[in-house]
């Protein structure tokens, strides 16, 4: 039997040893690999070619979700499933918008998460019930909205709205991360983008453009 080569990415040592006892002790899978961050993770993919890696969320540096994203122009072919303490709905369509193929929390039971992996590398999303369901209620609400309701060519979704309305007010990225319960790294991702959308270079100029559109 052809062994699953596998790559643990998480910042804790002894939460690495304790996946690295469960999936090692598989006939189907060897642990070929570990990192504890995202830029290691990015250089051990290119390196040992895992069939699957196992990535936390949030890890100092780069975390796991850009290294998904980095990874996936490099092996497209491996099959990413993120672990996480967090529910955060902006993390998870965050990691499966960037290619991860499932999102877990890590009070997972042992064999529940060898099942979830196993259908992964089978093209099954590996998701928990709780979060599959607000996948598909966040697909059947874009399904619904038209392009004026959602993001029309230049429009802001309703959390780059919420974003923008922190920083008009001079909030900082880390200030809107904790007002909004999602990620320093996601607010630069929102930043960004509303920057793109509205064809502008500065916050400032972001807020006045939004304000003029309406938006704000």
């Amino acid at each position: 039997m052809e062994q699953v080569r596998v790559l643990l990415v998480d910042d804790h040592a002894l939460f690495r040893e304790g996946l690295a006892g469960i999936i090692g002790s598989q006939p189907d899978m060897q642990v070929v690999g570990e990192a504890s961050d995202g830029l290691e993770a990015f250089v051990k993919a290119q390196e040992l070619k895992p069939d699957l890696i196992l990535m936390d969320v949030q890890m100092p540096g780069m975390d796991g979700i850009e290294a998904v994203r980095q990874i996936r122009h490099i092996l497209p072919e491996a099959v990413m499933v993120m672990l996480t303490v967090r529910d955060d709905d902006d993390k998870l369509f965050e990691a499966l918008k960037n290619g991860a193929q499932g999102y877990l929390l890590k009070d997972i039971r042992s064999q529940s998460l060898l099942d979830m992996l196993r259908g992964a590398l089978h093209g099954e999303a590996a998701l928990p019930p709780h979060l599959a369901g607000r996948v598909l209620s966040e697909f059947r609400r874009l399904s619904k909205n038209t392009p004026s309701e959602t993001e029309e060519e230049g429009g802001l979704s309703e959390r780059e709205q919420q974003v923008l309305a922190q920083a008009a007010k001079g909030a900082t990225d880390k200030e809107i991360a904790a007002v909004l319960n999602i990620s320093l790294n996601t607010v630069k991702t929102h930043m960004r983008n509303i920057l793109s959308k509205l064809h502008v270079r500065t916050r400032r100029e972001a807020a006045k453009a939004a304000q003029a559109k309406g938006i704000l």
